[in-house]
């Protein structure tokens, strides 16, 4: 099965906006790494959006 490019491409500008990582490098960390780190983005949006 394969990952679904546009989604791919979403994560990669979601870690690369919030992180400034090189595109190179999010796309070299295997998938379940790359959406750890998009699941760790948003815990820590939605408490700067919650105030704490």
């Amino acid at each position: 099965m394969t990952y679904a490019a546009e989604r791919l491409l979403q994560e990669v500008a979601y870690v690369a906006y919030h992180f400034h990582w090189a595109r190179e490098e999010i796309l070299d960390l295997e998938h379940h790494e790359r959406r750890r780190w998009v699941g760790e983005i948003a815990r820590i949006n939605t408490r700067v959006n919650e105030g704490r």
